[in-house]
């Protein structure tokens, strides 16, 4: 499909990739990773055409049609409802469509053949690619993203940033190219998007590259793993998993061989040492210093995964109730959030609060924090001294500090040698840590914000999202901080790997409570897959009132009863083919381009297709009693 052969690509003087080497075939799931800064971005970028290599090629067929997901796509905008968004993926079938609208208006007046022949012809093409079904497609991948029916009649430009980043999703998964590349796909996302996309690809027949910090996510989808490293890119044939098994090995091997190298050095160098100062061994001696010049050096294993060894020190520990949390009750207009909800968070607890996006994650932490109204009461205990690390606080960040001095200013019973310890951690390392925070990117500047909240004086931490922007190696050292942190904390998190070994106990919100379960994420997941959720009440659609079937006992005249029975039910029959074909015209009203991109018109005829679509289900529920009530009879 795509062949890359002998690639450079250089910044400024810096070769991002040299003579580098990848071949992606059909049916490949490949995930692509390697450290911030390796170039993974960059290099979809080249694949796509975005860049251009200094030397090298990448080659693919003409007509390879490529879906390329990445974050520039934040910046699309447009008035439009997404449901209307996501469908412009049909370009083919949106221009058939209007074609044969315009020729429906010209039939009216031209009863021409060639009109006619026109007319078949477009429909038949538009049939042929499924085009009747293509806003059912649409609706059903929104759905999965997360998009309430309501939802997708909001124009595209009312949604944040990372909904937005979901319809583009949407649109590239809907136009069904070869192969897909998704440059972080579930940033944004909560975790039931998380894992329908999981189902979604797993099913999808064309290639797919993707770059991701997920573990789970990269382990569920992709055979095979690219690591960009040192300007080279390496093929493991298997996922993430695979791959750090066989990348241990390798390097057990490179080190191994490196041993062995460095010991034959060093033989050689006595011996040319001991046979340099006699002239008649100078000529042996010259000939191995040669031979040593020419030997293809074996570069010892780096080490990729730094370990965090740093103590965290709060002057106090808490008492043995951190939080208690009791009535409470909070609601945004049109949403019910909590209601007369309660949960205690003990000394020790390691919570991670779990549910997709809407439910009240983060206003949870924000009553526990104390920055959210709400009614009820939130005790915090005796001697807790709480952080709360989030998202937006990485604007409070100080711009013309430098990495060093943000740290010394917010932790200064901690000596430079220990806030430069626990940077390291961070992957600051050197003069890195002389870095003013204007010019750090976003996931720095999260790293920064962490190792704020990691070196304050407190017991009890609030951890909203702290693995956005992260990549997996810093997700690693996060998870390494908490395991050593021995006070208490809750966090929220869409990282399934990251909660798997940080939790002891798992929260989530549930008909409007806090439920809580004892145990890890892992745990929890195999809990919950084999547990009744209880069903949402549905909305009452009011239709006409349907009289019931009333059973009575056969009269002596058993003949006379099937009669009226029988008649009954051609009447049924005749009523259900008359909501049968209002169903379809009010369906094919819903196709209709000034229907659909006009939110009002949409509305009406939406609520006109379910009235008529619950005339036609009341029916076909009645012509079912009566069928039973007369084999009954006759049985």
């Amino acid at each position: 499909m795509i062949s890359i052969n002998n690639l450079s690509f250089l910044i400024g003087s810096r070769a991002l990739y040299e003579d580098a080497d990848w071949h992606i075939k059909p049916g490949d799931k490949v995930g692509l990773i390697g450290a911030n800064g390796a170039g993974k971005s960059t290099l979809l970028r080249l694949i796509v055409g975005e860049y251009t290599p200094n030397s090298g090629t990448i080659s693919m067929a003409k007509d390879l049609r490529l879906g390329y997901l990445n974050q520039d796509l934040l910046s699309y905008d447009s008035h439009n409802p997404i449901l209307q968004v996501a469908m412009e993926a049909f370009d083919r079938q949106n221009k058939l469509h209007k074609e044969i609208e315009e020729l429906l208006k010209v039939i009216e007046t031209d009863y021409s053949e060639e009109t006619l022949n026109k007319l078949a012809e477009k429909q038949h093409e538009f049939d042929a690619l499924d085009g009747y079904n293509i806003e059912y497609r649409a609706n059903e991948v929104l759905a999965g993203l997360g998009f309430s029916a309501e939802d997708q009649r909001r124009p595209l430009n009312t949604f944040s940033g990372g909904w937005r980043m979901r319809v583009m999703l949407a649109k590239i998964l809907l136009q069904d190219p070869d192969i897909l590349l998704l440059d972080e796909p579930t940033n944004h996302m909560d975790l039931p998007s998380i894992k329908w996309l999981e189902t979604y690809l797993a099913g999808f027949e064309g290639a797919i590259v993707i770059v991701s910090h997920d573990k789970y996510f990269l382990d569920k989808i992709t055979n095979k793993t690219v690591e960009s490293r040192k300007g080279k890119l390496t093929l493991y044939a298997g996922n993430y998993t695979f791959y750090l098994e066989e990348k241990e090995l390798r390097s057990e091997i490179q080190r191994g061989e490196f041993k062995n190298q460095q010991a034959k050095i060093k033989q050689e160098e006595r011996l040319i040492e001991r046979f340099k100062a006699k002239a008649s061994k100078a000529k042996m001696a010259q000939s191995r210093i040669k031979a040593l010049d020419r030997l293809e050096r074996v570069e010892d294993v780096d080490d990729d995964n730094p370990t965090v060894n740093f103590s965290f020190k709060f002057s106090k520990p808490s008492g043995r109730h951190v939080v208690r949390l009791e009535h409470v009750t909070k609601n945004y207009p049109n949403v019910k959030i909590l209601k007369d909800a309660e949960a205690v968070i003990e000394k020790g607890d390691k919570i991670a609060l779990i549910g997709a996006n809407g439910k009240g994650k983060s206003t949870l932490l924000r009553i526990i924090a104390g920055t959210e109204n709400y009614e009820g009461s939130c005790e915090t205990g005796h001697n807790v001294t709480a952080t709360f690390f989030a998202q937006h606080q990485l604007e409070s960040l100080h711009l013309d500090n430098t990495i060093l001095e943000e740290l010394q200013a917010f932790a200064p019973k901690h000596t430079d040698t220990e806030l430069r310890g626990i940077l390291g951690c961070f992957l600051f390392t050197g003069d890195d840590v002389f870095k003013k925070i204007k010019v750090l990117s976003g996931g720095e500047k999260s790293r920064v914000a962490l190792a704020k909240s990691l070196t304050a004086d407190s017991n009890f931490l609030i951890l909203d999202e702290p693995t956005n922007h992260l990549d997996i190696q810093s997700v690693n050292i996060l998870i390494q901080a908490l395991q050593q942190y021995e006070g208490t904390f809750i966090t929220v998190s869409h990282d399934r790997y990251f909660l798997d070994n940080v939790a002891n106990k798992i929260w989530f919100i549930e008909e409007e409570k806090i439920k809580e379960y004892p145990g890890t994420y892992a745990e929890f997941e195999e809990w919950d897959s084999k547990r009744v959720k209880p069903v949402p009440k549905a909305i009452p659609v009011k239709q006409e009132e349907k009289k019931p079937v009333v059973k009575t006992p056969a009269p002596a005249n058993v003949q006379q009863q099937l009669k009226k029975l029988n008649d009954r039910l051609k009447r049924i029959e005749e009523e259900i083919g008359v909501f049968e074909a209002s169903v379809k015209q009010c369906e094919a009203e819903l196709a209709k381009e000034e229907i659909y991109s006009d939110p009002k018109k949409l509305e009406a005829a939406n609520k006109k297709y379910v009235a008529e679509k619950a005339l036609l289900d009341s029916a076909q529920n009645t012509w079912e009693e009566l069928a039973a009530e007369i084999m009954e009879l006759e049985g």
